[in-house]
This record gives structure tokens, sequence and C-alpha cells, in this order.
């Protein structure tokens, strides 16, 4: 027997997914031991077409047979052909560095609809009736949002059902019930994607849903990014319709052998329900008086469903005031094709019950939820008559005189209403909207009765990326901030990683995504997530091989208003490169780097045919340089010294990138002319910006730090240009300047130059500028600006001022990175093995952080006293990692059984199998 477990299996990243739309998935599992130098040495896989089968060991789909081979991740499936609708069984076995073997609990995965003539249904929408007959119905327009449409379909069931798979889309937000339950609980489905270039469609088992005799499917129909607000822009449909589609397609596989089919189609039912309109920057209002009971139930007999468009159907569930279900239309299908989703889905994660706080107006009241989030609050009202209006606005802060504060809001509402149905117990959560808030208020039309009274919970939404890291030390200012970090994170990624939940923007900036990355793969598993989203990056990728600064990038051309051109920023666009090389070395994701090449390679070719000298200044589109750097120069489109070195910078950084990439995947030649052209790019930024004593003609912090993070400098002037970059920080009285872009490169910069003390200095300063200011003044998330609120000045100007804007807290990779020290090794990607190396400094006494990577848990932790330094860390099984540990020159060292092979500055450095360890050294800080 052995004293491995096997865990964590995972298909493309995901656990047991549905509906897949990759033929030859990845496959990848974890090996949980305690035992020193526990390591796969062998490994098979077995996949079946039914659990039974691939219990009965009647592998009909892969038997990889035994491969002899550590790695465990990314593990391409070799077996049968795989179709459409086919469901997969496998577990995986493995054999030890002792020759014990042990075998896997099952997992699955199903494949989706690969073929556009797999769907059988048709595409629907509403009959606009359904909308111009109710005194309370909307219509929608290019300012306001319209009442969504509920559609119902009641079918029979012959017989006993043996799996029933659920396949939709739609050109707007669904919400899915069967037979009177939730279909699932993911939000806003279909996800955020160019859908003039491809639409998403989900897959669900809906077996435990439906039963032999009448079911009923239902759905709620909304707007979401296809139909309403979308960034700035001050009209709704930003894909050229107003008008909301739905997709549906049940497979029910019988008993008997035979499958039935229940599509929608022009049989299908549509009617107006309690929701009056919802929009993600608005708000959504709701109606409870409208509710339909019974609506998504069968009735005991199927109703007549072909009358023509704009008659009567008879109904068994009228609304209040009697209008029947009307047949819903056939609408075109889009040119677009559907694609399955490849990351996990947005969903409520956690609850938080609020606090009553502030000095509200005369009849209102007032909640801190303690924690900036994005989602909604949940309200559970009591006692509650029929018709009384429920208004909720939300806001980050509160103004000095106690209320919310919503200024910086912009266009967008944030506002909820809801208007009571009369129930003794009435509870109601939005359906297709969100907000980022720590405060909200409540109030009402007119006062309720004495007797009632309001339970409201926020809900926390986002996508449900799983927890990686934690991080935690001695300084409880340091410990906020890796959790602000953690929240503007989660609050900003909703199906991309936008800047900011909100205000009316909300879109996914290219270059905060950037360079908030690594911290983002230190606090969660974000492979799934910017798989996703670098399709959608290359999806908006020009002809001429400019990728954008957002993503999705939304058409100019379709009533655009406000800062266009939202392509080729320095530092922005370059993130096409930065995020699959990244993401490459982080995870070991070789297939996204393969998929990726040949857009990466036209993003800087394109560069290259525009600025022949190597120097990067022409054709730089917005070039909002270090943004929001001090003293800030949030022009667009102008050029400046500083702005041109940070763009040759990063197209000398993207040479280096690429061209690895190059050499990894086989193209030497590409490899050989990525490497030269980096050569030339760093020879003219040498001559252009280098002087004589190592000092920069542009001399900023970010300016030091890109020449020094990007290997721009000669190998004998690195030292005295790090020495003015301290120079720098020590004339601004150990102040840090940077923006957005220099903020990630800031701490490691300094830590691997040598001046980790400064780093420190610069982590626990406290006074503005600094990352524990906002932190002191009660933030519990990352702020957008050093000066989104001061002592003296108060707000910023609310026209950009967003309180949730994860950019500058890119400070978290330091923390996991050289605080804790938990390192990527220099050559090997994915953490097969890996480097353990923390920089003990000034002002902590303890630092804790864990990782989960894709082979299990790493620990670091240490703890120093009067220079007596312990440091406990764990190797997860498979891996191994070499190990840096702090200690005096000429000082012992306990090493828990390992062998120092060498010293390195102020280091013993060991190699750790897998296993627990605790060292023991003397070091002064």
């Amino acid at each position: 027997m052995s004293s491995v477990a096997l865990t964590n299996l995972r298909c493309e990243y995901l656990v047991d997914p549905a509906g897949i739309d990759e033929t030859q998935p990845r496959l990848s599992w974890q090996l949980e031991s305690d035992r020193r130098g526990a390591r796969q040495t062998a490994w098979r896989v077995r996949v079946a077409s039914s659990a039974a089968d691939l219990l009965a060991d009647k592998v009909d789909l892969w038997d990889s047979g035994r491969v002899e081979e550590a790695h465990s991740t990314h593990r391409v499936y070799a077996g049968r052909p795989l179709a459409s609708r086919q469901v997969c069984h496998w577990e995986v076995e493995i054999w030890d560095e002792t020759g014990a073997s042990v075998r896997s609990r099952p997992a699955r995965w199903s494949v989706g609809l690969l073929a556009k003539a797999d769907w059988s249904s048709r595409w629907i929408a509403a009959d606009p009736a359904i909308l111009a007959r109710g005194p309370s119905a909307v219509v929608p327009t290019l300012l306001n949002p319209g009442t969504p449409a509920l559609f119902r379909r009641e079918f029979n069931v012959s017989g006993p059902i043996t799996r029933a798979t659920l396949y939709t889309s739609a050109r707007g937000l669904l919400e899915l019930r069967a037979n009177g339950r939730r279909v699932g609980q993911d939000l806003f489905a279909p996800e955020w994607t160019d859908y003039f270039k491809r639409i998403h469609y989900r897959t669900y088992d809906v077996s435990a849903l439906l039963a032999p005799g009448p079911n009923c499917l239902a759905a709620t129909l909304g707007d979401g990014w296809w139909s309403g607000y979308v960034g700035w822009q001050e009209q709704r449909g930003r894909y050229g319709s107003l008008e909301n589609s739905l997709l549906v397609q049940l497979e029910i596989d019988l008993a008997d052998g035979t499958r039935m089919i229940v599509g929608t189609d022009g049989r299908w039912t549509c009617n107006t329900g309690p929701i009056l309109s919802s929009d993600f920057m608005m708000g959504e209002s709701y109606d409870a008086r409208r509710q339909i009971p019974g609506w998504d139930r069968a009735t005991e007999s199927d109703r007549p469903t072909s009358a023509p468009t704009g008659t009567s159907v008879a109904n068994p569930h009228p609304l209040p005031a009697g209008l029947p279900w009307l047949p819903a239309r056939e609408v075109p299908a889009p040119d677009a094709p559907l694609v399955a989703q490849r990351s996990e889905p947005i969903r409520v994660t956690e609850t938080i019950r609020p606090d009553p706080c502030g000095q509200p107006p005369a009849g209102t009241m007032l909640f801190d939820c303690r924690q900036n989030i994005s989602g909604w609050v949940q309200l559970r009202l009591c006692g509650f008559p029929a018709g009384l209006t429920v208004t909720l606005r939300h806001g980050e802060r509160l103004t000095p005189e106690g209320t919310l504060y919503t200024e910086n809001l912009r266009r967008a509402k944030a506002t909820d209403t809801y208007i009571t149905g009369g129930a003794p117990v009435e509870s109601w959560s939005p359906h297709f909207t969100f907000h980022g808030f720590q405060y909200f208020e409540i109030s009402f039309s007119s006062p309720p009765p004495a007797a009632a009274f309001v339970v409201p919970v926020a809900c926390v939404v986002h996508s449900a990326t799983p927890p990686a890291g934690q991080f935690s030390c001695s300084h409880p200012g340091v410990n906020r901030l890796w959790l602000n970090g953690l929240w503007s994170q989660k609050d900003n990624f909703i199906s991309v990683p936008t800047d900011c939940p909100q205000r009316d923007e909300r879109l996914g900036w290219m270059g905060d995504a950037q360079v908030f990355l690594r911290t983002a793969t230190c606090n969660m598993d974000v492979a799934a997530f910017f798989t996703k989203w670098m399709i959608d990056v290359e999806d908006a990728q020009t002809p001429e091989g400019i990728f954008p600064d957002v993503a999705p990038r939304l058409r100019e051309d379709i009533n655009f208003v406000g800062l266009g051109n939202l392509a080729g920023g320095a530092g922005w666009a370059d993130a096409g490169v930065i995020i699959p090389y990244t993401l490459w070395r982080v995870y070991g994701d070789r297939r996204l780097i393969e998929r990726h090449y040949t857009a990466m390679v036209k993003w800087v070719d394109w560069i290259a045919s525009h600025n022949p000298a190597g120097l990067r200044v022409n054709e730089l589109a917005n070039n909002y340089g270090d943004w929001l750097c001090l003293p800030s120069d949030t022009s667009f489109g102008t050029h400046s010294p500083m702005k041109n070195l940070l763009a040759t910078a990063y197209w000398a950084d993207d040479c280096t990138k690429l061209a690895r990439i190059a050499r990894e995947l086989g193209h030497a030649a590409d490899a050989e002319r990525f490497t030269a052209m980096f050569a030339r790019i760093r020879a003219a930024f040498q001559r252009e910006w280098l002087l004589d004593d190592g000092r920069l003609a542009v001399d900023t912090q970010t300016a030091y730090l890109l020449a020094l993070a990007f290997d721009l400098l000669p190998a004998d002037v690195r030292a005295r240009a790090a020495e003015h970059l301290v120079a720098n920080i020590r004339a601004l009285d150990w102040h840090l300047s940077t923006g957005f872009i220099g903020i990630s490169h800031l701490n490691p910069i300094l830590t691997l130059t040598g001046h980790a003390d400064v780093a420190y200095k610069l982590l626990l300063r406290d006074d503005y500028p600094s990352w524990l200011y906002p932190v002191k003044h009660g933030a519990t998330t990352i702020w957008e600006r050093w000066n989104g609120w001061t002592k003296e000045d108060g707000f910023f100007n609310p026209f950009m001022n967003s309180f949730n804007h994860y950019s500058l807290g890119s400070v978290g990779e330091w923390l996991f990175r050289h605080v804790a020290g938990i390192e990527l090794d220099p050559e090997l990607n994915g953490y097969d093995r890996f480097v353990l190396k923390p920089y003990v400094g000034p002002g902590l006494d303890h630092a804790r952080a864990t990782y989960r990577t894709q082979h299990g848990e790493i620990l670091s932790h240490w703890r120093i006293k009067d220079d007596r330094l312990i440091w406990s860390v764990r190797v997860p099984a498979n891996t191994s990692a070499t190990v840096y540990i702090p200690s005096e020159p000429g000082t012992p060292v306990e090493t828990d059984g390992l062998t120092v092979s060498t010293h390195a500055d102020r280091f013993a450095v060991c190699t750790a199998p897998a296993g627990r360890y605790t060292f023991a050294s003397t070091f002064r800080r």
C-alpha cells in the first residue's frame, strides 16, 4: 500500500466539467503525501463511457497503459475520437518511488455540441406585444432597459429517464428553471464575449429535475452585456440590437434507448413577469405583485401552442391582470459560432451580515458590510403590505456627514427597487445586475407598519476561481493590505478582469490585468479564467496585428462616445504577450502559448514595422504611460520622454518573452530573430536614455524599474542604476511615486538588486502616498489612485475615483515571492521544481504563506527573534525545491537532514525533495 493519495482530478483546469469542446482535453491530478521524497514514477489513465464500465475495468475510450514519467499535469487525452455528447468517466493510477501503486476516485467530463448541425433548436425572442399590453411593462430603448421576458414550454416524458442534458445559450442573460427548481447556480450566463466573434453556451445535467409525465422548462431572459449598458457609453445595445433571444436544447435519454429533444421554437410561449427592468449599471426593479405562481411548473394537460404571433393562447398561469401567454417568435441564429465556456462560472461565493451605520436621512436605513464587495443585497421582508416600494442604493464610502457617497459612480445608478407583494414573509435577490459597494441605503415609499422589519444580507458575486494562496505576517496593516488585494481581485474578476465593479466602466483593461497577473495567480487559481479571457483578447486583435487595450473590445462604430481607439497602448496591448507567457510559466500551459503564438508574433512584428530605429515612438495610440503615477499625467495620445521609454521597454520585454516561447515551441528562426530584435532595442534604449554614471535621462522610479526588470542596461551599471532608484525614493522621504505600470516591479526589483531594506521601508510606510495609507483610513479594497481620498483634501475628483481597483495592489506578488520566498524556478515551469528564498527584512517578526500549485500546497513560515531564524517549509509530493536558508556567513545552519550545496550571499543553499522541513539559523536584519 502506498502512503500517497490522489486528489483534485481536473480536466482543462475544471472539476468534472460538463459540455467542453476540447476533443483532446488535458487531464491533471495531485499527489498528497507527507512522506519525504514522495514522487510519481509512472501513471496510467483509464477512460470509459460509463461509471459502471470504469468500475468493471471495461475501458472503451482510452487506456493509456503504464507511462513511465513523473508528470501529473496536462496529460493529453489520446483515446478514441470524442464526439458530441460523449460522457467520459476517468480515473488515474500512479506508481510512486517505492513501487507501490494507488488509484484515484473516478472523475468525469462530458463533451458539448461540437458541430452546428448538432443544434436542432431554434433561437426565439419574445413577442413585443407582451410589452405593449401591460401597464407596468417597459419597452427597451437606447437609454432605458426594458422588461425581461419569461418563456415556458410544457412537455410530456413517456418513460423512465437515464440521462437529461440541457444545452443553452442566449443573446442576453438567462436564468433557467425546470419543474419549479433552478437549473444550476450559475449567474450571468452566458458570459461576456465579443458576440460578433463567438457566443458561449452552457451544459447542465438536469436528470434530477425531470420525471416521467408532465414537465415544464422555463426561462427568464435579461439584458446583460448583449443589450444593456456597457462601459461609459451613453446608450445601450452595444452589439447593434436591443432584442434578447434564447436558445435551449434539452436532450432526454430514456431507458428504452430512445432520445427525446425539447428545443426552443415557436411552440414556446412568453410573457412579462415581476422583473420590470434589470441592467448591470442601473440596477433592477422588481414588482412582487406581478409574480405568477406556478409559471415554471407543469399543469395536468398540455396547452395548445399553435396560435399565430400576437394572439392569445389558453394559459393556466395568467398574470394578475389576466393577460395570457403569447407564442414566442423564432428569430435568425447569430453568425457567430457557439462555443463552450472554458472558465469557472460566476456565482454567489459568500454572504455577509451587514451592520447599521452612519447618519442616514430620516426614514432610511444605512448599512455597512465591513467589506467593499461586488454583488447585491438580498432582502427578507416581514409584515409589509402590498405595493410598498423598497429602494436600495449602493456606494463604496460615506460622506463626511455620514451619508451614502455615490458621486464616483458617474452614470451608474446602482439602484434596486422592490415593490412588495403583501405575503407575510418575502425574500428577493436581484437577477441580472450587480453593484460595487461597502455601504447601502434602504428607503421606503411610505412608512412601513410598526411591526414590519427587513433583514438584509450582502451577497458576494464573482467568477468562482478556486482559492490558491494565503498570506499573513506580524503586521496587521500588511495583512489587511494583502486581503485588500484579494478582495479587489474577487470583486473585479467577473467573467473578465475588469477595472472596477461600481461605476459605468467595468471593462477588461489589459494593462491592469498584466501588472496584477502574478499577484492574481498567488491569490487564486486563475488558469481557466485567463484561458477564456485570452480568447477574448485575440478576438479583439486587428487584422494588422494590434492587440486591444480592453477585451472584449466594444465596436467603436455603433453609437460610441468618449475615449476611443482602444488598441495598441504600450503596457496595455503588450498584455497579449505577457499574459500567455506568465500563464505558461506559472501553470506550465504549453497549449496556451501554441494557440496564441501567431497572434503574439503579429503584434511584435507590427511594432517593429512602425519603429525601424529601435525606439517605440510611433503608433502609440492612447499612450497611457505610467498611469496615475505621481505627479499624474492622465492625458491621452500625448508623447513624453517617459512615455517613449516605457513603450520601448515593453517592446523589448515582448521580444525577450517571445524568443523564449519560440524556443519552447521549436521555432528556432523566430527565436533568433526576436533575440536580435531585443539586442537592437536594448542598444537604442541605452543610446537614448542611459547617461555615463548609470543614471537615466528620465529620472523616475518607473524608468529605473523597467530598465532593470527588462535587462536593458549593461551589467556593469545595474548596481549604480539601482542606487539611483534608491536615491529617488530617498529624495521623496522614502515614498513611492509609481503608477500602474511601475508598481508591480517596485519591491521585487529593489529586493533583487540588494535593497530589500528599502522595499520593506516602502511596504511599512502609512503616510501619503503609500500602500498602508488607505489601510490606515479604513480601506477594505485597493484604491484606483494613491490620492483617492486624503485627510487634507477629502475625495478626489469623482470623474475617475474607484475605491476597488486592483492594479496598485500588485505588491501582493512580492509578499509571496520574496517575503515568504515562494518563487518559480528560473528554468522550469509550473512549480515542478521551484525556489524557496525568503528575504527577511526589518519590521516583520514573522511571515507565513501557503500557495496551492497544481501539484499541491507549498508552505513557507519564518519567525525571527534576537537574530534567531526558524523557518518551516513544505514541498508538495512529486516536486522538489531549491532552498535558500537566510543565514550569516560562517554561522551554523540547522538543515533538518538536507545537505548544504553552496553558500550564496547570505543564504545557505540546499535541494529539498518533497516533504516538511524546519530550518534554524543566525540572521541579522
